[in-house]
Order: structure tokens, then sequence, then C-alpha cells
């Protein structure tokens, strides 16, 4: 890897391109290895999460949010075109508004891919814009394949050396980036090409953090979505010849001077060399539970701690010691009173740990839509156990979410349940079961298993059988082999639930 010293510069010192960290990205993007030299463990990883990204938005295709934005896709037909998930085998629409509905229901259900360093990132997020892209521009799954290894690998780059959430500003802006770059590599673009789409992505996709605080909404999922949008206009109008505000992140007006550090900001991005291998995807992990990734291994460690607790009604307080990160954003330190509120959205709660504990707490289990309803919510005895649990930030647990070392680097926490006779019960979980140094890493049976249960009832045995078979051959699949990558539901169902939605403007 090659560290890249990364400062704010004022305009007069009229920072050569090749020095500036966008085109730096570009280059690691454009200079990606052919398919046979990939790497062939991080090339199994990307059928993974192609699987996973399609066991969450099946199951995610019946949710408001998710029908609002596959209507709007829908009106945007175009050939060649790229297919939406939920629509008609035939439909195709234009690759950002593809992008932007497959985006929305990958996203919606907080289910898959993360990976957690000095910033925050769901890396997965990716896939449908470069997915939309390869099915217009004719490529097929080999292009497909260096382009998401190529995103992954910014991707991650950028959140383990520049931190956004610090500065309440919303982690999508590195996925812009990563997703341009990404379709940089799919369509082998220059690498000044793909610079002056980065600089665009970025510019259009810096938001705050307010989508993820107080009253969360559906633009959790939207985010997302909206950024590989963003990103798929952003090469379109490269490709045109457009260029973008630069340097992005040096400028001296730019997104490190009044976004994040201020005019001395100095950041370290570290990269890999021209022939280093793109395995960044396998320090990612997914989740085996629809929650924000901090409380995947709370979830399981309330799931042990049953048999220790007996009645829960005897419960005083609960108090869940873990990291800086996980305390302030869905914990009690985050100081959100709507992440004790019973009426609060879906959105809210997957983000609320002191909620989260006491469900799995009081179930042993966890459901990506049951555990969620209202009715579950409000229930009397789960409120009155959600409000005696808080968090509090353990140095310990810091220090171990920022751990260099993969083996040492924790995501979890220690509960510690005092009882009304004074005793106390207490236990860790460093890492979530399925975390890949947990206790039942995810393999290709995880995912697919993942993909069996989410998907019953939605996709009939052998259309999910195919739909397999299309993923694990991916580097094989020609332009209109992509479409295997889609799973066949009942589209009659899914447009007789898009025609109950509100109407917008077209």
């Amino acid at each position: 890897m090659i560290d890249h010293q990364v400062r704010v510069r004022p305009s007069a010192d009229r920072l050569p391109r090749e020095d500036q960290l966008a085109w730096k990205l570009a280059a690691v993007a454009t200079g990606t290895q052919e398919t046979d030299h990939l790497d062939p463990e991080a090339a199994g990883m990307v059928v993974n999460r192609l699987i996973d990204n399609a066991s969450v938005a099946v199951a995610s295709l019946a949710r408001r949010p998710v029908g609002v934005a596959r209507s709007q896709a829908l009106i945007h037909s175009a050939r060649p075109g790229a297919s939406v998930l939920g629509a008609a085998p035939g439909v195709r629409v234009s690759p950002e508004w593809a992008a932007w509905a497959n985006g929305t229901a990958v996203r919606e259900l907080d289910f898959h891919d993360t990976y957690l360093a000095a910033d925050y990132s769901h890396p997965g997020d990716n896939i449908p814009p470069l997915l939309a892209a390869a099915q217009h521009t004719g490529r097929g799954g080999a292009d497909l394949l260096r382009g998401i290894l190529a995103a992954y690998e910014i991707h991650v780059a950028l959140m383990k050396g520049i931190c956004l959430h610090a500065h309440r500003i919303d982690h999508v802006a590195h996925l812009s980036a990563a997703t341009a770059c990404g379709l940089g590599a799919m369509l082998r673009l220059p690498t000044g090409t793909v610079h002056q789409a980065v600089g665009q992505a970025v510019h259009t996709t810096t938001a705050t953090r307010q989508s993820r605080k107080g009253e969360i909404s559906s633009w959790k999922a939207f985010a997302p979505a909206f950024a590989g949008k963003a990103a798929v206009e952003a090469v379109d109008r490269a490709m045109r010849g457009e260029g973008a505000p630069s340097p992005i992140y040096e400028g001296e007006d730019g997104f490190l001077a009044w976004m994040l550090d201020g005019p001395d900001a100095a950041y370290t991005v570290a990269l890999p060399e021209p022939d280093e291998p793109r395995r960044a995807i396998l320090d990612t992990y997914t989740k085996e539970h629809s929650a924000e990734y901090q409380a995947q291994a709370i979830i399981d460690l309330a799931r042990r701690l049953r048999e220790k607790t007996g009645p829960l009604n005897r419960v005083r307080s609960v108090v869940l010691h873990t990291s800086h990160h996980t305390h302030h954003v869905i914990g009690s330190g985050a100081n959100d009173p709507q992440k004790y509120d019973p009426t609060a959205s879906r959105e809210t709660l997957d983000h609320s740990v002191p909620y989260i504990f006491a469900v799995a707490l009081e179930d042993g289990s966890w459901h990506h839509e049951h555990s969620y309803t209202p009715e579950r919510a409000g229930r009397p005895r789960t409120v009155e156990l959600w409000k005696k649990i808080s968090t509090v930030e353990d140095p310990k647990w810091t220090r171990r979410y920022h751990d260099p070392d993969p083996r040492r680097r924790a995501f979890g926490g220690r509960a510690v349940i005092t009882l009304d006779d004074g005793r106390v019960v207490e236990d860790e979980l460093a890492v979530a079961d399925a975390h890949p140094a947990g206790a039942r890493p995810f393999d290709r049976d995880g995912y697919t298993r993942k993909f069996r249960t989410l998907s019953a009832g939605i996709v009939e045995p052998d259309a999910l059988e195919a739909f397999l078979d299309a993923a694990g051959r991916l580097a094989e699949l020609d332009t209109a082999g992509l479409a295997g990558l889609f799973p066949e539901v009942d589209t009659d169902a899914v447009a007789a639930y898009d025609a109950q939605l509100p109407k917008g403007l077209f």
C-alpha cells in the first residue's frame, strides 16, 4: 500500500491534478487488474455480496420507500436500459433511475454489508449503480466484477483515512466517490475522466448526518441510492467532457477545509500499488440481523444473556459499556429522545441499541419485520425494560473499535444487568457471531441461507436456483446474462402494490 498525504492547499498553489486525491483514487480504479489476475477470494466475495444484496432487496419489495423509488424509476424507460427489481423481465429504464430504485431496495432494511473504521458505510451500496450501468452499456459479468472490486477498494480506503461522522457529514460522500471510480474501472475510462466524475460526485452528495439523527425517516434508505444515481450522472457528464470543482478534497474552499477538519486539515489515505491485488472487499462484513451494525454483537449478546438473567421484570437497570461510536450514534449518548419512543419510526428503532437489546433479550431472536412493528415496540413490558437500558462509552471498547489489527478490532460491548435483589449479571461479546472473527462466520452457505430465508414466499424455487446459478457464474455472464442477477418475483403483485401508492409529479 502507498500512504498518500492529503491536506488543504491554497488556490495559489495550483495543485497539479496528479497530486490531488481525486486523481489518485481514479488512478487506482483505472489501473485495476484484468479479471484473470484478480484475487480469487475477493472475486468469490463479490458473488456473496450479490447474493446478500438480492436477499434484502427482495424482502423489501413491498415496503413503501422501495415502491416509491420503483414507481419513480419506471417512468423513465430507456433502451438498452437497465432492469428494475420487481418489474416485468423485459422492462428497462435509464441506468441512473435503475440505480435509484434498486439501491433503495438494497438499503431499506439496513441488512446488508458494512465496514467500520475512521468512518463507516455500506460498500454493497456500490453494486446497484454498477450493475445498472453494466446492463445499459453492454458490459458483461467480468467487467462488472472488476468494477465492484475497484469500488470496494476506494470505499474502504476512504473510510479508513477520512472521518466524516465526527463532523456530522453523512457517509454517502465516500460512497459516491467509490461508485464513480467503480464505474470508471468497469467502463475502462481514462483516468482524467474518472477524476472529474469523482469531483462532481463528491460535490453533489455531501450532506449532513441529520438523515440519521432525531426522527429518522425513509431518507436513510434513499440517501445511498441518491449517491449512486448522482455518481452515474457524474460519470455521464464527465464522459461528455464536463469538469468538476477541483481540487475537490484539497481546495481552500473545498471538502476538507469547510466540511471536515478545516484549513489545517491533513489526512493519510492508503491506496494499493498498481500491481497489488484488490482485496479490500475481504475486510468488509455483512449482517445476520436487520439493524445497525454496532447492534449485531449486542443482539447476539442479549440472546446469550437470556439464560442467565431470569425473569426480566426483576431487572433494575442495564448498562451497555461500548465504544464512543456506538454510544453516540445508536446509544443514549446520542441524546435523542426518539430512541426511547415506542411510536418512533422503524428507521429510528434500528438505530436505538436500547430498544434492540430489550427486544432481543425478551424474544431471544431478531426478525427484520416482526421486531419493528408498532405493536412490538409498544408492548408495555418492553417499554418498561427499554427505559431501564442505557449506554456508556468505555475507552477499552473505543480502542478496540479502532484497533488496526482485525483480530483485535471489536464492535460489541459489555452488558451489566443489575437485578432487584442487587445481583449483577454481566457478559461481553466483541464481534457478532456472523463476523469473520465470530462464532459462526458467514460463508457462501451463510449467504445462500440468508437469501433462501428472506426470499421465501416471494421467489419460486426454480427462480431461486436460477438466480443462485447466475450469481455463481458472474465472471462468465454476458450482458443478457446480467438479467439473471434479478430474481424473478410475482411482478403483478408488485405492480398492484405500487398502484395504491400516492402519486407524485411524474
